[in-house]
């Protein structure tokens, strides 16, 4: 077991360097060989923060990895084989990123507005008949239990991944599994994109083979097969005899859920070598791993409570950093199968996380400093994540843009790189290929054309907002180049110029009107072009300002900024809401 040993630290890197020299010579040497398709494989962390990964870390940090508490041998070892992002962007949350990431299209768009928990209550687990408007897998309401006063009233949001059944009225988004076509698409992992096993909209609906999956946000790490298993519905007028949302694979034993799901992965990189079959393989690891909750192997745990660095970078939960070990363990083992069996040179490797790290739990289970904030928020804490694109000989290794990428990308650079022609798609989605970045990092060229990027939280969540120690409100963004803006729609406007100030403590909003006024108006008109009603938050007609606890009162800035036509609308205008504000729930 490899724990924290400065001398060992130093073997392991030397070692390292001198297998991806030999690996990269011998890609050389085979570059006059027929380029076949590449395999695929595209590991996706679960709220893994950027500065998690030690070589993202010492990017924005300038600190060396020996002097950080987390270890991620592996994935830093993925960055220097490979091309890393150090300005790649998901959503705040898991389910929408994975949406969007699936499909190419900007999440918001999609109607996958948050990461619904079970309890959530949609048309179709009601088995109620949607309002006009609304499809039977949006939610009635979903909403965290807030005691402060809220001056909006929560969006709605789609629980599952349309996929062409006949309550999708006429949606079926494609797939990246769908989409490449001759390929065998496999899933493991968290899925969360099918309403909480709702018939129709799992995996194996989408393009994927289920190798072993579960369609919930997160999975205890010990004894989990049982709830995998099960079948059991949680409302009883759900429209189908059983929960379809998990499969369980048989063929590992471990009792730890990041190492069984790994099992898993290797059985199926091994199968896909010994195969005659000459189609190429995309599979989709989607770990549990860092989320909730906090569950590690004992042994690791003890290692991390004597480590000397516990506590860099404000980072101090021993837990999460042995989960982080695991999830590091996991994607060595992947390498090393691929490597084993031969499918090294001509496999594709990404590796991703969904969102930012947890900060919100007690005790925290990381700190994305000096980035702001994390997991829920639109700080970059919360949405700036590590991305990673490693194949030996195609990719060039040990690069880094700094061009600002995003989720939607993931789509059409897959396609892209299986040599595929991703411009069919251009039309319906919002992602653009990576490719030319590849060898034009800078983006000198501007073959990469996306300067301009948007996110969308309509929700009041329980999560503390830094700015003032409150629930969070809903909230938007823009990114325009270095600016960013952040809508808060309870009234505040935050502008910062994230080239001079990474860690979004300067709000420029005041000192320059004319950009806010002209970002935000941009935001708001992508908004109105391209979000449903439904999905953006509504004026709570209960709402009493003289009760409001923030310093900054209630302002609705579309009214103020674009006029009266553009306000906030009313819960009224929403039979969802109004039929809430009825019912008194």
């Amino acid at each position: 077991m490899f724990c924290w040993d400065p001398n060992k630290v130093k073997r392991i890197i030397t070692r390292a360097w001198v297998f991806a020299g030999l690996a990269l010579g011998l890609a050389s040497a085979s570059n006059a060989a027929a380029v076949h398709r590449p395999n695929i494989v595209f590991i996706l962390a679960d709220d893994l923060g950027y500065t998690d990964v030690n070589a993202f870390a010492a990017r924005i940090t300038g600190a060396k990895p020996a002097r950080m508490f987390y270890e991620t041998p592996n994935l830093d070892r993925l960055a220097r084989e490979g091309t890393a992002f150090g300005q790649a962007y998901s959503t705040q949350l898991c389910s929408p990123t994975r949406a969007g990431l699936l499909t190419g299209r900007n999440s918001a768009k999609l109607g996958v507005m948050t990461a619904s928990p079970a309890t959530v209550r949609t048309y179709y687990n009601q088995g109620l008949t949607p309002p006009p408007g609304y499809l039977a897998n949006d939610a009635v309401y979903w909403g965290d239990q807030i005691k402060t006063p809220q001056a909006l009233l929560n969006a709605s949001t789609l629980d599952a991944l349309p996929s062409g059944q006949p309550l999708d009225q006429g949606r079926d988004e494609t797939t990246i599994a769908e989409a490449l076509t001759g390929y065998h698409g496999a899933f493991i992992g968290k899925w969360h994109l099918g309403s909480h096993g709702a018939r129709g909209w799992q995996p194996h609906d989408q393009g994927f083979k289920e190798l072993a999956y579960f369609d919930e946000g997160s999975s205890p790490y010990f004894d989990w097969r049982r709830l995998w298993d099960s079948r059991k519905k949680h409302f009883p007028k759900m429209p189908q005899p059983e929960l379809v949302r998990g499969k369980t694979d048989p063929a590992t034993s471990k009792a730890y859920l990041t190492d069984a799901l790994t099992d898993t992965a290797i059985d199926f990189l091994k199968q896909q070598a010994a195969a005659t079959d000459a189609n190429p393989f995309f599979l989709y690891l989607c770990h549990f791993a860092v989320h909730a909750p906090f569950q590690a192997q004992p042994e690791d745990v003890a290692c991390f409570q004597i480590k000397p660095t516990l506590g860099w970078n404000h980072q101090s939960n021993v837990v999460y950093a042995a989960m982080v070990k695991s999830l590091d363990d996991s994607v060595g083992r992947v390498l090393q199968t691929l490597a084993q069996t031969g499918l090294e040179s001509n496999t594709l490797v990404v590796f991703m996380s969904d969102n930012g790290g947890v900060t919100y739990t007690t005790p925290a289970a990381t700190c994305n400093a000096p980035l702001k904030g994390g997991k829920a928020m639109l700080f970059e804490g919360g949405i700036r994540v590590p991305l990673v694109f490693r194949w030996p000989g195609h990719i060039p290794a040990a690069q880094w843009s700094d061009v600002p990428v995003t989720y939607e990308d993931i789509f059409p650079t897959l396609l892209d790189l299986a040599g595929m022609d991703p411009k069919p798609h251009y039309s319906r989605i919002d992602g653009r290929s990576l490719k030319p970045l590849f060898r034009d990092l800078n983006n000198r060229k501007h073959a990469y054309p996306r300067d301009t990027f948007y996110w969308h939280y309509p929700f009041n969540v329980v999560v503390i907002n830094p700015e003032d120690g409150q629930p969070l409100t809903p909230h938007s963004a823009i990114r325009q180049g270095d600016d960013k803006l952040i809508f808060d729609w309870s009234g505040r406007l935050l502008l910062y110029n994230l080239k001079n100030d990474i860690g979004e403590e300067r709000n420029l909003a005041q000192a320059n009107p004319a950009k806010t006024k002209a970002l935000f108006r941009k935001l708001n008109r992508w908004l109105d072009e391209n979000v449903a009603v439904k999905y953006t938050p509504a004026l709570n007609p209960n709402y009493d300002p003289a009760k409001e606890v923030r310093s900054n009162p209630f302002l609705d800035q579309r009214k103020a900024l674009l006029g009266e036509k553009e306000a906030i609308r009313a819960a009224q205008s929403d039979p969802r809401l109004q039929q809430l504000l009825l019912d008194g729930d």
